[in-house]
């Protein structure tokens, strides 16, 4: 499986370039002729992908999904997430406001965010 074909199958379950998310999806539309076809194709021969030809709800292109095989390759072959920083602890309390979304200024923020971790400190 080359990196356009593992694409698609991520794609096509709705998952990103590391295979992080959930499997909220699983279908994939493509006619003969497009870019993505001979792809799907490959995927099919090679069992990642079952598909279902001229079917109407599709406009009669081809809709490919992916198999339990195809699911356990995507995992085997994404690359592994990189890993995050390590941040200072200002950096880190910004990066949790703007995580909040809060009513809150930042300095506000701040303030609270320390006088819970004095609070936890002391028990």
């Amino acid at each position: 499986m080359d990196s356009k074909q593992l694409h698609i199958l991520q794609h096509t379950l709705g998952l990103d370039q590391y295979a992080r998310g959930t499997f909220y999806r699983n279908h994939f539309v493509t006619g003969e002729g497009s870019k993505d076809h001979d792809d799907c194709i490959a995927l099919v021969e090679a069992g990642f992908m079952r598909v279902r030809k001229d079917h109407p709800l599709s406009g009669g292109d081809h809709v490919f999904w992916v198999t339990d095989a195809g699911k356990i390759a995507v995992v085997e072959n994404s690359p592994a997430p990189p890993k995050k920083p390590i941040l200072s602890r200002a950096k880190q309390t910004y990066q949790d406001w703007l995580e909040q979304d809060c009513c809150m200024p930042f300095i506000e923020y701040a303030k609270w965010k320390s006088r819970q971790r004095a609070e936890a400190r002391h028990r």
